[in-house]
């Protein structure tokens, strides 16, 4: 069995908490650990447990697999509503337009992927 690379945990979890413009002491607050445990988790200076990990995940609105593996993240929910959101802000045309190069693109995908 592969051993787990927790600075590159600690990376991903950083990336994840950045993108969102949550701090670390945010971050930290949410899951109910202390400051500095964060930090040394998001530096891979400790190991963090599966409960940390777990509660880590829950508060960036990501998997775990997702912090614990090189992968990106498809939280189709918060895709549902970026693409919602913008079709809001189009005309019917605009609306129709998008809808159909949706629907292209998805063809493509199933044929090549």
């Amino acid at each position: 069995m592969k051993e787990l690379d927790y600075y590159s945990i600690g990376t991903r979890i950083r990336k994840y908490r950045k993108a969102q413009g949550i701090t670390q002491e945010q971050l930290a607050e949410m899951v109910g650990i202390s400051i500095p445990h964060m930090s040394h988790i998001e530096t891979g200076n400790t190991k963090l447990s599966l409960s940390v990990l777990v509660q880590i995940a829950e508060a960036l609105s990501v998997q775990t697999d997702a912090l614990i593996y090189d992968q990106p993240i498809v939280n189709n929910s918060v895709i549902k509503q970026e693409i919602s959101e913008l079709i809001d802000k189009c005309n019917n045309q605009q609306s129709k337009i998008i809808v159909e190069t949706v629907k292209n693109m998805k063809i493509t995908l199933d044929k090549y992927y």
